[in-house]
């Protein structure tokens, strides 16, 4: 007998209850991201609570042949949650607890629906934190998913290097656990690995162990202005070369520098910026401090403004975490299309170089932040709404850059991840192995329902 959709809703009713949402907001609320894709709804909303409930859903999806999209915080910004086939979105809301602190491990394990900042509140009377910070107050299943990363991975890594251990429900229902608590292993195929950064393809993820980090002695932050780009830029690199252990290297432009100023009346000068901060000893710190005021001023920088006090170092970050905002409040009318690239260190002047030459010779806004440390930065590109040729123009831009970063030997996207938005570009990037991981989705789900359309070939 054959199981149709109705079937499927009506089961997932029996199972839920209220928490099967049909409604048409709901609905539209999860068909809309932070992105410039057109909305796209799912079918149906759940929200299940615990992970039997998951795969109870999925195997009543499966049986009817209806795609799941996990939904975190909705923050993404390649689309990664919507749903071009319809189908039934898992909003993990309500699997929001943490789990088990084991501090003398220093690992936590948590619900998909737990937020970073959530985390880091139950994590206060413990001595750690969990420090990978993308600005957004994201879900830590949906930053496992994307492999996120943000202002401190230039220190802490991303979260490839933080994830231990998960349970997922695969396509077929099947809960099945990857990793441990222990540091290391030698133990097979590394499947952890496999489903951080997956993007919800292989299957919905309802636990995830996390590594926590010792809260430093000490903390000092900084903003300083330079003269030009390059000399920012080349300050980025003389620092990392030099070994200084940099918590946080940020770079901000001109034109991002001014749309603070109109936002938040920073005072900064209309200049580039770098934006960073020292964890450690009080010691090392101040060393640490010293080190890279003397590098940074060889470069042409000024203005330096010191944070110490933790709500003085939280209002500089608040600038960094609110680029996206201000910046649409200092160009409104726009229609914003958000890219990033990733490239080695040593060809990121060049990157940013090219980049910035050929936004300002396009004749649309386009300022440039990133988590430069890594060699990762974004462009956000402002055509004015309803302007078709300001929009092909920046879509052209996006390409560039994503062209650009392979040509440097490096990757299209260091942070935001592919979803519907850069698949194009994947085969150049992996060549065959495209097609290898285009395997294992067909291995773990034949019939293409976790998050179709998204990052594979053909998916």
């Amino acid at each position: 007998m054959t199981t149709t959709a109705d079937d499927a809703f009506a089961a997932l009713g029996t199972l839920l209850g209220e928490r099967l949402n049909r409604s048409q907001s709901d609905r539209d609320l999860h068909g809309r991201s932070e992105s410039h894709f057109n909305d796209m709804p799912p079918d149906a909303v759940v929200y299940p609570e615990t992970t039997d409930e998951v795969a109870a859903i999925v195997r009543i999806c499966a049986a009817a042949g209806l795609p799941l999209i996990g939904w975190g915080a909705g923050t993404s910004l390649e689309g990664h949650a919507l749903a071009p086939r319809g189908g039934v979105t898992v909003d993990f809301n309500r699997m929001n607890r943490v789990l088990d602190i084991a501090p003398e491990d220093m690992v936590v394990t948590v619900q998909p629906g737990v937020t970073r900042e959530q985390l880091n509140t139950e994590l206060r009377s413990t001595g750690l934190f969990f420090p990978i910070d993308p600005g957004a107050n994201a879900s830590l299943g949906g930053m496992t998913s994307t492999r996120a990363s943000g202002t401190t991975a230039v220190r802490y890594g991303t979260m490839r290097a933080n994830v231990l251990a998960l349970e997922v429900v695969l396509a077929d229902g099947r809960v099945i656990r990857t990793g441990t608590r222990a540091p290391k292993s030698s133990t097979g195929y590394d499947l952890t690995a496999l489903f951080v950064g997956a993007e919800g393809t292989l299957g919905l993820i309802t636990e995830v162990t996390l590594k926590l980090h010792g809260q430093p002695e000490a903390v000092r932050a900084a903003v300083c202005a330079f003269d030009s780009m390059a000399g920012a830029v080349d300050a980025v690199i003389a620092t990392i070369q030099s070994g200084i252990p940099m918590a946080r290297i940020e770079f901000v432009d001109a034109a991002a520098a001014a749309a603070f100023n109109r936002a938040a009346s920073t005072g900064w000068p209309n200049a580039p910026h770098l934006m960073v901060e020292f964890h450690g000893s009080t010691q090392g710190v101040e060393e640490q401090v010293r080190r890279f005021a003397e590098i940074a001023s060889e470069f042409g920088a000024q203005d330096f403004r010191w944070a110490a006090k933790a709500e003085e170092r939280t209002a500089l970050w608040a600038m960094r975490h609110n680029a996206y905002r201000f910046t649409l409040q200092a160009f409104p009318g726009s229609d914003p299309v958000t890219t990033d690239i990733c490239v080695p260190i040593s060809r990121l002047a060049e990157a940013v170089e090219e980049t910035a030459a050929e936004i300002a010779a396009s004749g649309i806004p386009g300022p440039i932040v990133g988590h430069v440390g890594d060699g990762n930065f974004h462009a956000l590109l402002l055509p004015r709404a309803g302007d078709a040729a300001e929009w092909a123009t920046a879509q052209r831009l996006a390409g560039n850059m994503a062209e650009r970063a392979l040509r440097l030997g490096g990757t299209v996207s260091g942070e935001h991840g592919i979803g519907l938005g850069k698949t194009k570009y994947m085969r150049k990037e992996h060549g065959d192995g495209w097609d290898v991981m285009g395997a294992i989705k067909a291995a773990l789900d034949p019939d293409g329902l976790m998050n179709p359309g998204k990052l594979l070939p053909g998916n």
